[in-house]
Formats: structure tokens, sequence, C-alpha cells
């Protein structure tokens, strides 16, 4: 393992394998060439964003640790899970389109005859080491190689829960190709992964794999895996699009109004796989509350309820103070209310969004009570044509 030399003087020590590589080279050249790269680091738009935890650390470990509220964050029982079979995704799809939600960020979708898959994270733990961090709340709905061949890997940014060593490791093994944000690919090819199968791309540059076009785009977050946060590699949400169909993955984002710009160049779309999880008022930046989530998916249709939202980000691994269940019981609630169709998949679910949805409310069954803070009706009078960034979808709480 290669060493580094930490922020203070003293002795060089180990560096984790899964921390991954510091961009270097040419690669850290066109880094510094990219117009989203200003004062040593990418630049979020909109302007700067609090990547880490506002308000003082004793108010944060007291919600975070209190009982009650560490009950609330776990399910009562066995989180039910598809059992996905060969046979599920070896079919192709009737109607072009197939996406598999297999838990938090993950998802295979099958589009036009191709195979993508999404921020896959088959490990335990989000976490460098295997003995500690966040665990999953449910297993792994289906192995790794019992999805079949992947024609694209796209990755969001490099943070443990989108980007997990072991399952990159045994994708190295295979022929796929990956599709990464600048600065990412440095990762990949520490970790086995020759340069000939990475696409590395900035906001707003594509590649063609196939007969589809990625697209990487811009979302509000950041990046890191080690013990400084150099900022040196990007973080992005993704178009891709076909003959026929087109899909949208957020990956990690706070909401911002740049959504609308995306959804003006290259939406509508057939889906959109939103994260809605992991949020709340200690970082309101850098990750999106459910009625944002619903939020951006009308921006990304250009102002108006269409296609199918995924809500992704949540339901696998404990990373924010809410209950575990709430993203899925607060999204209902929120597209509900302008008339927005969503899909609630268990884990390893395949379903076709011009298909029949998966809409039953399954956490219920083993979820405390959750609160129901919106008003209804409110928002839905009027939605057609109006930008979404008018209306206030958030109520009161």
């Amino acid at each position: 393992m290669a060493g580094f030399r930490s922020p203070s003087a003293g002795p060089r020590v180990p560096r984790p394998e899964a921390f991954g590589a510091d961009p270097s080279g040419e690669r850290m050249a066109r880094i510094r060439r990219s117009p989203h790269f200003r004062d040593g680091v990418f630049q979020n738009p909109g302007g700067a964003a609090r990547t880490r935890p506002s308000g003082s650390a004793a108010e944060f470990a007291r919600i975070y640790f209190d009982r009650e509220a560490r009950q609330r964050r776990a399910p009562r029982g066995p989180i039910p899970v598809h059992a996905t079979t060969i046979a599920d995704v070896a079919r192709p799809p009737a109607t072009g389109l197939r996406l598999t939600w297999t838990g938090h960020s993950s998802v295979l979708a099958e589009i036009d005859g191709q195979r993508v898959l999404f921020d896959p994270v088959w490990g335990e733990r989000c976490s460098p080491f295997p003995f500690a961090g966040p665990k999953r709340l449910h297993p792994v709905p289906v192995p790794l190689a019992a999805l079949g061949p992947v024609d694209v890997v796209v990755i969001s940014h490099d943070h443990y829960d989108h980007l997990d060593m072991p399952t990159i490791k045994a994708l190295a093994g295979t022929d796929t190709l990956f599709a990464v944000p600048l600065g990412v690919g440095a990762h990949l090819e520490h970790w086995g992964v020759s340069a000939d199968r990475l696409r590395e791309l900035d906001w707003h540059e594509s590649t063609r794999v196939g007969g589809l076009t990625l697209t990487a785009t811009p979302a509000r977050h950041f990046c890191g895996r080690g013990l400084r946060n150099t900022q040196h590699t990007l973080w992005a949400s993704w178009v891709v699009a076909g003959e026929q169909h087109r899909v949208y993955h957020s990956g990690d984002t706070g909401y911002f109004d740049g959504f609308r710009d995306i959804g003006a160049a290259h939406g509508p779309f057939d889906a959109t796989m939103i994260q809605l999880g992991a949020y709340a008022e200690f970082w309101p930046d850098i990750h999106m509350t459910p009625e944002e989530g619903v939020r951006a998916h009308l921006d990304l249709q250009r102002g108006e309820p269409g296609g199918v939202l995924l809500p992704i980000h949540w339901g696998t691994f404990n990373l924010a103070p809410h209950a575990w269940a709430e993203p899925g019981e607060w999204t209902k609630d929120a597209a509900e209310e302008v008339g927005q169709a969503v899909a609630f998949p268990r884990p390893g679910e395949p379903f076709e969004p011009a298909g029949k949805l998966p809409v039953e409310p399954w956490w219920r069954a083993v979820s405390g009570p959750i609160a129901h803070p919106w008003r209804r009706p409110r928002i839905a009078e009027g939605v057609a044509g109006a930008s979404k960034g008018d209306l206030d979808l958030a109520g009161e709480r």
C-alpha cells in the first residue's frame, strides 16, 4: 500500500487501499483546466455549499444518539427484499426500459438493449474498513455476478456509499466500461481497472457506449475518501439517452436551479432516479429532502408531472438522524400532492416505468409511525406551466 504524509508533521503512515489514489500527471493537469476547478478545488454550482454539519457538535450528537431517535433509524423487522432471479433480468424488458433498484443509490437500468449499472455498492458497509462504519439494513437482493453482463458502470462521485472498492474490484474482472466524473478514474485504476476502460468526464461532456449517450451533468455536493478532502475529484449527476428512452440519475446533490437547465437541455425523462434520503437540517446544501426531490423531478420534466420518479439513497444505510423509512413515506405524500407517479419497489424488484408500477408502501410493515407534515391539497393547482422553483412543497413542519 502506498503511504501519504499527514497534514501535520510526523512519520509516514500506511494508507488504506480503500482510500484510493489522488489524481496526478495528465489527469491532474486536465482537472486544473476544467472551468469548474478554481482556487485549487472543484466549485459547486450556485456558490459554496456547506459540506460539514452546521450548528454545534453537541446538538448534533444529542439528536443523533438519542435513544428514541436511534430506534426510529432501524426497521422493526427484516426489510422485505425481492428475491431477484436470473430470469428476472435475463429476458429483455417488454417496453425497452426496466429499472432494478438494489438498494441505496444502486440501480440497474436496462435501456434500449443496453445495460447500465449506477453506483453499485455490494459491500456490507459503506466504509474504508470492514469492521466499522454504516452497515446494511438489508442484504443485497441479488449477487453481483447474477446481474449478467453490464455494458457500462456509471459512478456519480467517490464517497463510500457510491464507490465501493470490493464491488469495483469484482467488476474490474469483467469487460465492462466505466463512466466517471473527472479525477475518479484515479481510484479505479488503483483498484485494477485499465485506463482504456475509463470514460472520465467533466460536467456537460458526453461519451457514447453502444447506442447510448452518457452525459455528466452538474450536481451540488462534494467529494473525498481519505483523511484529507482535497476536492480534486468531481461529483456529477448523469443523463443516459438511448434511441427510444432517456433516464436521469442524480447521484448525491442538494436542490439547485440547475435541475431546470438539465431538464431543458436533456429532458423530459422516462424515469429519474432522485436522491432524497440522508437529509438533515445540519447539511441542507448537499442532500435533498423528499419535497425537494419531487421538485427536482418536476424541474427535470420541464415543469410538468411526467415520467416516473424512483427514490434512491434511502432504506439501506443509516446516514442521517431521520427515521429510516421517512423518505419513502414523505415522498409518497409530496408526489401525491402534485400528481407525480412514483415507483416504490422493494430492493431488487424490477419494474418497467411504462408498465405497472410498484406502489405499495412496503416499509410500513417494519416501520414505526411516521408523521405526515403536509397540508393537502396545497400546490396541485396551477402546476402545469409553473416553475417548480417557485412552488413551496415544504409545508409546515
